[in-house]
């Protein structure tokens, strides 16, 4: 072997350590304070949905296909990875999920199966908001105390709490944006490209679980550096963008067997199915349900469900708020997010987590995709309210009074989603006590 060879080699491998290292550094905690943040919420969480899957069948019941609780899919998602016109790769994923909690609970679909796609999802959510308390302390470069308070706030979201349990592209979505906003900002903020390997993982990957959130995928690239002084930097990302989606949709063809037709059918299909309730306010159902309910449990409401095979079931569903605090505390809430996205109007990075809000806004709010049960889309954008949160206080950092004002705000406005919530739940323990037992 040529001594050039093994030069090579020696780089490679160096080359090929400090990339293995450098994704384990980003996904999981470097330091004590995000050790104890993502262990305080993994052992929350943990028990929480530890009980759940060992007491009760809700996280998996093989007669449940849809609709056990808030609308998610649970066994379908489990078994088959969704719809494929709106979750193309997202089968393959759930095949590794479901075939590695089978190994685990001998091939049993018992409460040892259930816990183990508990604790897939808990890990995925912790996580998340792991991603999240980074990106406040290393972007945004916000004081410990700050930091935590504003990430024990977000830990307390209803979507938070519901998808730490639940096997769902929802849950494993959050995971992936967080990430990989988490992983822009760096590049971004270090003036640095996003290279074309990662780019097309996140495409597919984020793509493949919910095909409209791949646009967020080209959203950091508008913002590097130089992109619009010269045709090389346009060409280059372009040529980024057109990789990412030819193995997007080379995936996406070879999953359907390239019956390409069935793509516009089904999802013709999907958004007359999910466009079109109009049983409540328009005004209600964007308060209540996208914005709110993604935060702030509402009461519930039980329906009686059936699989199509003969077994009746009951669903949990939410309700719009009944009372005027909760709408007062989203009004509080949005404007707190506007706030700091003004504030730091100039700020590329703000820029890149409000496009990415105002896709879900225009698929859900304009088209009114899912809007009657948009509760259950916070996956896809709830990690933007802390991190607008987290920028307006950064505006203020000079000024104690502000400051003062928004900790006060904030901390009060945590303690009524604790309350809220830890009531809710007590709520839905007695659904789980009288129909899943």
């Amino acid at each position: 072997m040529p001594v050039s060879f093994y030069i090579f080699a020696k780089k490679f491998n160096v080359y090929f350590k400090s990339k293995v290292y450098n994704f384990f550094k980003l996904l999981f905690p470097t330091s004590y304070p995000e050790f104890v943040v993502f262990l305080f919420f993994l052992t929350s969480y943990g028990i929480l949905g530890s009980y759940i899957a060992i007491h009760y069948r809700i996280i998996f019941d093989d007669r449940i296909p849809w609709d056990a609780y808030f609308s998610f899919d649970n066994r379908s998602i489990v078994m088959t990875g969704g719809s494929f016109e709106r979750h193309p790769l997202s089968y393959y994923f759930f095949n590794w999920i479901r075939e590695l909690a089978l190994l685990i609970s001998d091939g049993k679909k018992d409460s040892i199966f259930r816990l183990t796609l508990a604790w897939f999802s808990n890990i995925a959510i912790s996580l998340s908001i792991l991603q999240v308390f980074k990106y406040l302390k290393n972007i945004i470069q916000l004081p410990l105390s700050v930091c935590f308070l504003i990430i024990s706030f977000f830990g307390a979201f209803s979507t938070n709490i519901i998808l730490s349990f639940t096997p769902e592209n929802f849950t494993y979505t959050l995971f992936l944006l967080t990430v990989f906003n988490f992983y822009t900002a760096t590049k971004l903020k270090q003036e640095k490209r996003i290279p074309t390997i990662p780019l097309v993982f996140a495409g597919v990957t984020i793509g493949g679980l919910t095909i409209t959130n791949i646009v967020k995928v080209f959203i950091p690239l508008v913002f590097e550096k130089n992109l619009f002084k010269s045709w090389k930097n346009i060409g280059y990302a372009i040529f980024r963008i057109l990789i990412t989606c030819l193995c997007f949709i080379l995936l996406y063809l070879n999953r359907i067997n390239f019956k390409y037709e069935n793509i516009f059918s089904k999802t013709s299909k999907q958004y007359e199915k999910f466009s079109n309730v109009n049983s409540t306010p328009l005004w209600d159902m964007l308060l209540s349900f996208f914005f709110g309910q993604n935060i702030l449990f509402s009461s519930f409401i039980i329906r009686d469900k059936h699989n199509m095979r003969g077994f009746e079931f009951k669903g949990l569903f939410m309700e719009v708020y009944t009372s005027w605090i909760p709408y007062a505390f989203i009004i509080i809430l949005l404007i707190f997010t506007i706030w700091g996205y003004l504030r730091n109007f100039k700020n590329n990075l703000v820029q890149i987590i409000m496009i990415s809000f105002l896709i879900d806004i225009v698929i859900h709010c304009i088209m009114r995709f899912g809007l009657h049960t948009a509760y259950i889309y916070g996956g896809h954008f709830i990690f933007v309210y802390p991190l607008l949160i987290g920028w307006l206080f950064y505006s203020y950092r000079k000024s104690s009074l502000y400051l003062s004002f928004l900790i006060i705000t904030l901390a009060c406005l945590s303690t009524y989603l604790f309350l809220n919530n830890y009531i809710r739940m007590q709520e839905f323990f007695q659904f789980l006590n009288q129909y899943y037992q």
